[in-house]
């Protein structure tokens, strides 16, 4: 076939693609209807988790799963915002990894309400000025995001999606790196940076800054100063990228938590958040923690932070697998109470999709 034979072929199959999406909004705006009226979420990420491994088990490629999934959020966001306006409240200001994040999970399509503080985006939800809210958790490397943490022990807000987020920190300035004299960037990032810049930085200036994004905006305006932030961020902000990937570690990533006023629904992969504090006496928290032991669950992750009601006690978050709903989960919850003076479910949602098959969160 010749190179016109190949466009023709391709325009053919645009129109079968174009009426083919637009069949499928078609349906998901009945079922949009059908929710509504019952009152129920707009978006149900079981749902969502469904339809993905089902579309990428079907694919033979050339295109790659990480491909398909992508455009098939982007096909969801088109059709969540055809269903109803929805906003997302997030930790910014535009260009913030949580800003990429959340764009990675709902799309171009919905709308966008940056925040200043993470709990910002808590408030937001809690009011209703935002639908979701999407705050960081937790990094491969530098750990707990403390002040997302203590959000969650009083908000009556849950735990409703995760997302996984690859981070890949870039160089961004007007200059060359012999050039730059100054780095912003946010505290973590240098954390996740610190040996790069020791090696090729290694006289420049570190500045602080309360975001990667608000760091790009400080670079741009400052001759001989560079951020490392997002290349989303560069965009935003016309910095070019001067040296790509300077993360000391390959696969770095942060996890994020989407939360929303109600709970999410059994997938069969789930995890579970809770925090819970216990009485202060030898043993009490080996007791409760043999709670998932006896239950054969698989604990993911355990963080303790000070409770702030009196000195030396502490809050214990606790990730699992499993789901709240499910009766060996409700049977060693019941359990775990029995070792604690407070313990909240923070939230039951569907482990974070990757297009691998393998999940980053087990």
């Amino acid at each position: 076939m010749s190179l016109d034979d190949h466009r023709k072929r391709i325009d053919e199959i645009d129109v079968d693609l174009v009426r083919l999406l637009n069949e499928r909004i078609r349906q998901a705006q009945a079922i949009g209807s059908l929710k509504n009226d019952a009152g129920q979420e707009v978006f149900v990420p079981v749902r969502e988790r469904e339809v993905l491994e089902r579309v990428t088990g079907l694919n033979e490629g050339p295109l790659r799963d990480s491909s398909l999934t992508a455009i098939y959020r982007e096909i969801f966001s088109a059709a969540i915002s055809l269903e109803r306006e929805v906003i997302i409240a997030y930790l910014g200001p535009d260009g913030t990894f949580t800003h990429q994040a959340a764009r990675s999970r709902f799309g171009a399509s919905v709308g966008y309400a940056p925040a200043t503080e993470i709990s910002d985006v808590f408030s937001a939800v809690e009011k209703k000025t935002a639908d979701y809210g999407v705050v960081p958790i937790e990094n491969s490397t530098e750990g707990s995001v403390n002040p997302t943490l203590d959000e969650l022990v009083g908000t009556p807000l849950r735990i409703y999606a995760e997302i996984m987020l690859p981070v890949e920190h870039q160089v961004l300035s007007h200059v060359t790196l012999p050039e730059i004299r100054k780095v912003y960037s946010h505290p973590q990032v240098f954390g996740q940076c610190r040996h790069w810049l020791a090696a090729n930085l290694p006289n420049a200036e570190q500045v602080p800054s309360s975001s990667t994004a608000r760091a790009s905006e400080l670079a741009a305006s400052e001759i001989g100063a560079a951020a490392i932030a997002s290349e989303l961020a560069g965009e935003i902000h016309g910095l070019p990228v001067q040296q790509s990937n300077v993360e000391d570690k390959a696969g770095n990533a942060t996890r994020f938590l989407v939360i929303a006023r109600s709970t999410g629904q059994v997938s069969g992969r789930d995890k579970t958040s809770v925090v819970f504090r216990v009485r202060h006496r030898v043993g009490a928290l080996y007791e409760a923690l043999a709670s998932f032991r006896r239950a054969d669950l698989n604990m993911m992750k355990i963080e303790s932070r000070p409770s702030r009601q009196k000195a030396w006690e502490y809050w214990f978050f606790v990730d699992f697998q499993g789901h709240a709903d499910e009766p060996v989960v409700e049977k060693a919850l019941a359990d775990l109470g029995e070792h604690c003076v407070m313990l909240t479910v923070l939230g039951s949602y569907p482990m974070a999709f990757s297009p691998s098959g393998d999940d980053p969160a087990s």
